[in-house]
Order: structure tokens, then C-alpha cells, then sequence
């Protein structure tokens, strides 16, 4: 594997709000993360390298629990809150619990997010900022 996850943990202690994401996504890119997978529960975050090798943050905070049925438009209006700086990290995964999102993958090859439910059904599809 091309990274450790105290590297990608260097490089997310810059990452204030959601303002400072773009550059976060390209120094993990640098380090070789081709995708990872984020769960809204407990915080672990899955990284991985094109060839499929990967590593694992852990839990992160105490669990959050999950809503059953997704709220896709307070979903969105928060995201863009966040995305703008308004929220801090644990404040959005919050968010998302209150909205119904389990977690999101990022793909940094297409450079995509992608959103899904507890059913693991896509609810947003959108374009990482480069």
C-alpha cells in the first residue's frame, strides 16, 4: 500500500470545513487513495489504493443513529452549509444522520461522491471539487 493512514490524518488536521476539502482530496490523491468510503455511525473512513488495498481509521465518536427514511432536500440544504464552511465535521455527520445518509463513497478517479442510505441505495451523485 502506497499510504498510512497517519499520512492521510496529517493532511485532514488542515481541513477546518468543508471550504478546505478541495485541497485535502488532491494531497490524499498525491498519496496514492484511489477511493475511500466514509460511514456516518461511528466516523471510520475506508481507505483505498487502485489495487484494492486498504486501511481503516476506526471508530472516530460515539455512535450516531441512523433515520430510517432519507430527507433528501434538509440533506442537501446542510450539505451545502457545510460545503460553504457554516459546519464543522461532526456537525454535518450529525446532519446526515438527522437526513438519513449512512455514509458516502468517494471515488478520486472519476472524482465523484456518491451518498447512499442504509439500504446502500444512491441518493446523490456529485462532482468533487479540483
Amino acid at each position: 500500500m502506497k499510504f498510512t493512514i497517519d499520512e492521510i490524518k496529517a493532511e485532514h488536521q488542515k481541513v477546518k470545513s468543508g471550504a478546505d476539502f478541495p485541497a485535502y482530496i488532491q494531497a490524499i490523491k498525491k498519496l496514492g487513495v484511489s477511493h475511500y468510503t466514509a460511514y456516518v455511525a461511528d466516523g471510520n473512513i475506508e481507505y483505498a489504493d487502485a489495487e484494492n488495498e486498504s486501511a481503516d481509521t476506526g471508530s472516530k465518536y460515539d455512535r450516531l443513529t441512523i433515520s430510517e427514511s432519507v430527507n433528501l432536500s434538509n440533506f442537501k440544504s446542510r450539505l451545502k452549509l457545510h460545503q460553504q464552511g457554516g459546519t464543522d465535521y461532526l456537525t454535518f455527520c450529525n446532519d446526515c444522520a438527522e437526513s438519513g445518509v449512512e455514509g458516502w463513497k468517494m471515488d478520486l478517479d472519476t472524482m465523484n461522491c456518491i451518498y447512499f442510505d442504509k439500504k446502500g441505495n444512491e441518493i446523490l451523485i456529485e462532482q468533487i471539487p479540483g
